[in-house]
């Protein structure tokens, strides 16, 4: 396949020019809001100005998933919380157990006499110690031959509603042989030093591992190689949160190509307070009829049923789960098998699409298995994984994400 950019010049011209094609913020949202006093902002820049014409361009803020199964277009499909997250005035010391908090006039009755010793011990260093910073989120993105998608991948970042100072972005190029990397390196350049200060994330960082893995597209999703695709997937996901995980609370991974989510999402997602959570991923197609429908795209995400337990109490212990083939019926529930009033849901298993996740997760162990872990690798395995651990994993069947064709 040609690049269709040819040079780093060429690229940032395009940049300049054009915010749908180029990495170029398309929009910050908030600039002319009030800001809490009841009087509006001061005047936008030109500047500013210039991302919101952009916005307004791009069309992608107004945009909505509908139904088209049920013969009704103008269902909509995102679910948005009453409730918005509002950030913590503190961050919760991690060695504090649950309900400890002085902030929240808890006391520690109830607790061992040796645990309210080693609390009394340890106040005095508290301050001292290196704690998560409240609300930071760090967006996690393993990427290979990308470019064509990075466009989009910045166009929806810069929409969500969320504060820039508190989100850090970090990907993982592995295997690329198209511009990801240069167009990454250029991207950083913008945000970080040429972008105003309220468009600058508080890191952004570029890491470089090759596996030296490929699949041809025809065999990417033969139901073969998917154990070994998947474990070559978990191994580039532990490797970039290993990485990059310093001292944040929230991690999110995003999909390099997804099509849209709503910019409040981050947000909404916090609200459920949930160790580990996922909306509903799905794909949308034209019809005969010429009409979108929209089904399913992300399969991972899904929960035991008792039919799947009896299955799975018959298989050997090296058998390998994979969900999507019918050669292969797991009997599992996905989140489209879900009714309306099911608006929330424990899973056993979860993609990686659009996946949150608090940091102390990952901090306590967690990654991706790399090996057959309850005979499930990767996201499905981190699932298991953080089960087994005591978190709690949830999904949101009627809040949707889109991901593209393929």
């Amino acid at each position: 396949m040609v690049d269709k950019y040819k040079s780093t010049s060429e690229y940032c011209q395009q940049l300049e020019s054009d915010p749908l094609e180029g990495i170029r913020p398309a929009v910050q949202e908030q600039l002319n809001e009030d800001d809490g006093s009841g009087n509006a902002k001061s005047q936008e820049t030109s500047e500013q100005a210039w991302y919101r014409s952009s916005a307004q361009k791009s069309g992608l803020l107004d945009e909505d998933l509908e139904s088209t199964g049920n013969g009704n277009s103008n269902t909509k499909y995102v679910e948005v919380l009453g409730n918005n997250y509002k950030p913590k005035l503190a961050s919760m010391p991690s060695w504090l157990p649950k309900g400890t908090h002085g902030s929240s006039g808890r006391s520690t009755e109830g607790l061992t006499k040796e645990s309210q010793m080693i609390i009394a011990n340890n106040r005095d260093v508290a301050s001292y110690t290196l704690e998560p910073e409240a609300d930071s989120l760090l967006i996690l993105t393993p990427v290979k031959n990308n470019a064509k998608h990075l466009a989009r991948y910045f166009a929806l970042l810069d929409k969500i509603k969320y504060p820039r100072d508190r989100i850090s972005l970090a990907f993982l190029v592995s295997d690329s042989t198209d511009n990801t990397q240069q167009m990454l390196i250029e991207s950083r350049q913008w945000y970080q030093e040429k972008a105003p200060a309220e468009m600058r994330f508080q890191r952004f960082e570029i890491y470089r591992q090759d596996f030296f893995y490929s699949l041809s597209r025809s065999q990417r999703h033969l139901r073969s190689k998917q154990r070994e695709r998947r474990i070559m997937m978990a191994t580039a996901r532990n490797y970039l949160w290993t990485r990059a995980l310093q001292n944040e609370q929230w991690v999110l991974w995003i999909d390099g190509d997804l099509e849209y989510y709503p910019p409040n999402i981050v947000r909404d997602l916090m609200a459920y307070e949930k160790d580990v959570i996922v909306p509903n991923c799905v794909v949308r197609r034209k019809t005969e009829q010429n009409r979108w429908k929209h089904s399913v795209y992300d399969r991972n995400a899904w929960q035991e049923t008792p039919k799947s337990l009896k299955m799975i109490n018959k298989l050997k212990e090296d058998d390998f789960l994979v969900e999507g083939y019918k050669s292969l019926r797991t009997h599992r529930k996905y989140l489209d098998n879900f009714s309306k009033n099911e608006t929330i849901v424990p899973l056993d298993g979860v993609g990686g699409t659009f996946t949150l996740v608090k940091a102390h997760v990952h901090r306590s162990g967690v990654g991706f298995p790399a090996w057959l872990f309850q005979h499930q690798v990767e996201t499905e395995g981190f699932a298991k994984l953080a089960k087994a651990h005591g978190y709690g994993v949830f999904g949101l069947p009627f809040y949707y994400v889109r991901h593209v064709v393929g």
